[in-house]
Formats: structure tokens, C-alpha cells, sequence
């Protein structure tokens, strides 16, 4: 995005003022509601930072077209909130938890595309974002109205981030050995998540 739109600068006053205290708050609300689901790591929230917002809001569609024609408003993932588990069946019961206190409008399984595939899984909803999060002093209207939250197990989230730091490098093309390099470490995620789920049921059922 050009930075003579101003979205940069409106955007970065946006995130100090509003954004970042609204995720702070949002972690902590969440913490408090599912400390005693059992298997969770950490649960986290976070405002998107100025520069990933830019470079999303940046985007072109298959057209050629820029993809938002109002980023502040479009972009749903300023707040993002990630819930990591141990094991898989608890995206599942954390799932079910996550709904029963939050209304979302969207619910997105990610699974990669063919069964002979391996690549980035988890749960992604768009949930309606609670108005105890906003500061008293802040107007509901200027705070979003959603934040991204996602649900995924450790080997799930350790691989995305590291795919995502690698793969997604706009100067840095991977070539197709280092894409099978890649898919090979999502099989050996799936392949951990898996036998750790069999470890536990198993263990479970003693």
C-alpha cells in the first residue's frame, strides 16, 4: 500500500491507541474462561502490526485489483487470538467450549487440500468481539467488530509459524526441493500429532 493513502499512519496511531490494549484485554477474559480446560498450553492474543496490516491490505486479487477497498474496515484479523492444545481431540473440546461463550460468524476447518497431502490444519473461527475487551474511554463503534481466533495443537502451530517465516517470503521463492523439504516436515507434524492422540487414548482407556 502506498503510504501517501495515509492507512499507515492511520493505522499505526490505531494500533497503540486501540488495538494492542483491546488484545491485552481479550487475553486475559480468555484465560479466565477456559483455565481449567484441560491439555491447553498458552492462549494468547495479539493486534496485528502495522507492517503485516499494510502488507495485507496491499494485496492484489487474480484480477489485478487491490483485494480491500477499506482495509480499517474489511480486515478482520486486526485482534488475533490463538488457543494452542497438546493433543487433537482437545481442538475439538476446546471447540465446542469456544462456542458455547463467543458468537461467530464464520467457522473454517483448514485441512490441506487432498488426502495425499500434508501441509497447515487448525481451527479458524471469526468471532464478534466482546465490548468488556474495549476501553471505557473508547467509543464502540471505532473498535472492531471481530477478532481471528484459532485453535490448533503444538506441532500444528510450531509448523505454520516456522512455514510461515520460511514459505511466504515475498523476495524468496522456495524451489521445489526445498517445497518437499517443507511438505516433509508437515507429514512428520501429522505423523507426531497422531501418535501422540494414540499415546493418550490409549493411556486413557488403562
Amino acid at each position: 500500500m502506498n503510504p501517501e493513502s495515509g492507512f499507515d499512519v492511520v493505522y499505526r496511531e490505531r494500533y497503540w491507541r486501540l488495538l494492542s490494549p483491546i488484545a491485552l484485554a481479550l487475553e486475559e477474559l480468555m484465560k479466565n474462561q477456559f483455565r481449567d480446560l484441560p491439555h491447553v498450553d498458552r492462549i494468547s492474543a495479539r493486534a496485528k502490526s502495522p507492517d503485516r496490516f499494510l502488507a495485507k491490505a496491499s494485496k492484489h486479487g487474480s484480477d489485478g485489483q487491490t483485494k480491500y477497498s477499506a482495509p480499517l474496515d474489511q480486515i478482520q484479523d486486526q485482534i488475533g487470538a490463538r488457543i494452542i492444545v497438546f493433543y487433537t481431540s482437545d481442538v475439538v473440546s476446546v471447540s465446542t467450549a469456544v462456542e458455547q461463550h463467543y458468537r461467530y460468524i464464520e467457522r473454517q476447518q483448514i485441512v490441506p487440500d487432498e488426502v495425499s497431502k500434508f501441509g497447515y490444519s487448525g481451527n479458524h473461527y471469526i468471532v464478534a468481539l466482546p465490548s468488556d475487551v474495549v476501553p471505557e474511554s473508547t467509543n464502540l463503534e471505532d473498535a472492531p467488530q471481530f477478532f481471528e481466533l484459532q485453535i490448533k495443537t503444538l506441532w500444528q502451530h510450531a509448523w505454520s509459524e516456522a512455514n510461515h517465516d520460511l514459505g511466504y517470503k515475498p523476495s524468496d521463492e522456495l524451489s521445489p526441493d526445498q517445497q518437499r523439504r517443507l511438505a516433509f516436515t508437515a507429514a512428520q507434524a501429522w505423523g507426531a500429532d497422531r501418535i501422540f492422540e494414540d499415546l493418550i487414548r490409549e493411556n486413557e482407556c488403562r
